[in-house]
């Protein structure tokens, strides 16, 4: 059985942890709302896209064979995956949000360390350090 890694709570680490100044959480906050209100409306498009398309199917489906039938099911459900998947990743961002109020922002929730910069650069909303996110993705 795998043993978690203990969150590290040295002084050091307590002491790394308060070295963000205000200007720097303030552009990570001013980023993480940007991105967040850009999913949300992106979301937001993608519903009323998929209400749009069922209108137009409900009553454009007279004639329509099983073949047409599964077509358009797959497309409704590709399109649900979708507004899913952008809800999933708002959560995400509202999720770093609350961890940069907490002071837990570019920490790793399981081991303790430092997130990589370029980390969180490509993913603003990271959790997990590299090292605990493969361990995850082996699982």
């Amino acid at each position: 059985m795998a043993k978690t890694a203990e969150p590290k709570t040295t002084a050091a680490t307590k002491a790394a942890r308060g070295t963000r100044t205000v200007a720097e959480t303030e552009k990570i906050r001013v980023a993480l709302i940007e991105r967040r209100d850009e999913l949300k409306a992106e979301h937001d498009q993608t519903l009323m896209e998929i209400h749009e398309l069922q209108q137009h199917r409900l009553t454009d489906s007279a004639g329509d064979d099983q073949a047409d039938t599964g077509t358009k099911t797959g497309e409704r459900e590709q399109e649900i995956t979708i507004a899913n998947n952008l809800a999933e990743r708002v959560s995400q961002v509202e999720r770093a949000l609350e961890r940069l109020d907490e002071g837990g922002y570019g920490w790793c929730e399981k081991c303790g360390n430092a997130i990589p910069v370029e980390r969180l650069a490509a993913f603003p909303s990271a959790t997990l350090c590299v090292t605990c996110k493969q361990l995850e993705e082996r699982r």
